[in-house]
């Protein structure tokens, strides 16, 4: 019929730069205001589970690098914690406090992308380029303590590869002073700008009841105001040692997604600032033999370094049998892993509970209603990385 009326279907993605070239939402348009949507994901889907289950446990670390490679050292101490729950290893004082180092470190490095990614979907490119740089000085402390920079493969199942060197605590003390006052210029340019204040309130809500329906965890669920954090509710690496504050939103909104990240910044400064004052004396790993490789001079010099090292390259150390689950709180939420064991040197089962494939669910309920502009906002403030959702 002539007065039927007509709706438009727009593909937001592949093709699109919000969406990495890597996954779809199939739009259904009334003009500029979106009515329905539909996800298609799996484009980089690259079986990382199944590749998993066929490789010892200590290589399954370069693999959890490219989940969210935003924040990678993070998947793999949250890896090495799984193995080392399963093993029955506890690790020192130093250890953990050099972990929680690292991971708040990737924290900062994971919510400036976010952040300053939202400010430039509102027209505001200036943060972007100047945080970045920012970035730049986390990933030289990771290229000092590992020599690599985005996919870390950081520390080693008992511990780290290597102790910090001096020029490891020299960069992060300089990055601990510098940052707060890029910080405040960054907030100023935006949290009160009237433009990015009405490109961000109210678009892309969600409701607390919702958000936990979904099954929502990380900033994007303390944004809708539920006091959720892994790192105190199941504390683990001796995050139970340190005070820190979880910040809340109350409208779920874009807005407030931009802001609780903001502060979760804050915090991980305060947290790495007191693990670094209060860093225990020791060793830089445990003394697990069958799993931590000696060292090499051990291995060139004394018979049961050689046999050791032997039998962790060789794989003939076999796990307990057993079945273990262990999360962290990852840049963006509850990141998991599931491990079963069935008595072999690698695992009989393997999921990696990925908090981007959780929360994704939702955009389309989130995107509702809104115009088309506000889908970008939403989608970058949500925080989807692509490595994760797909793994």
């Amino acid at each position: 019929m002539l007065n039927e009326k007509q709706y438009t279907t727009l593909n937001l993605g592949p093709t699109h730069p919000a969406t990495h070239g890597i996954f779809q939402n199939v739009l259904k348009m009334d003009g500029e205001i979106i009515l329905d949507a539909e996800q298609t994901i799996g484009y980089i889907h690259r079986a990382f589970e199944k590749i998993a289950e066929r490789r010892p446990f200590y290589q399954v670390t370069p693999l959890t690098d490219r989940l969210n490679y935003c924040s990678s050292p993070i998947n793999n101490i949250g890896w090495h914690l799984t193995v080392e729950k399963l093993l029955g290893i506890k690790t020192s004082k130093r250890i953990d406090y050099m972990r929680i180092i690292v991971m708040e470190l990737a924290r900062i490095t994971d919510h400036l992308v976010c952040n300053s990614v939202v400010g430039v979907d509102s027209g505001a490119l200036t943060g972007f380029i100047y945080v970045f740089q920012e970035r730049e000085r986390v990933y030289e402390i990771y290229e000092e303590i590992s020599g690599a920079r985005l996919t870390t493969n950081l520390g080693r199942v008992g511990g780290f590869e290597r102790d910090f060197n001096p020029a490891v605590f020299k960069k992060i003390k300089e990055f601990l002073n510098r940052l707060p006052k890029v910080l405040h210029e960054f907030e100023k340019l935006l949290i009160r700008n009237r433009i990015f204040m009405d490109r961000t309130i109210k678009v892309g809500p969600i409701s607390a009841e919702r958000a936990v329906n979904y099954g929502f965890t990380g900033p994007n669920l303390r944004a809708a105001g539920v006091d959720y954090d892994v790192r105190v509710m199941t504390p683990y690496s001796s995050y139970d040692d340190f005070e820190f504050t979880i910040p809340l939103g109350t409208q779920g909104d874009t807005y407030d997604r931009f802001c609780v990240r903001q502060e979760e910044i804050w915090q991980s400064l305060k947290l790495i600032r007191n693990a670094l004052d209060n860093l225990p004396e020791g060793n830089f790993h445990m003394d697990a033999p069958n799993v931590y490789l000696p060292d090499k001079q051990d291995v060139y010099s004394k018979m049961e370094a050689l046999i050791y090292h032997f039998k962790i390259v060789m794989g003939e150390i076999d796990a307990p049998v057993g079945e273990v689950f262990h999360s962290v709180e990852g840049g963006n939420g509850e990141l998991g892993f599931y491990l079963v064991s069935d008595g072999g040197r690698a695992a009989y089962k393997l999921h990696f509970r990925r908090p981007c494939f959780v929360y994704y669910q939702a955009y389309p309920e989130m995107i509702r209603g809104g115009v088309l502009s506000d889908a970008i906002l939403t989608m970058s403030s949500m925080n989807v990385i692509a490595g994760e959702l797909d793994a």
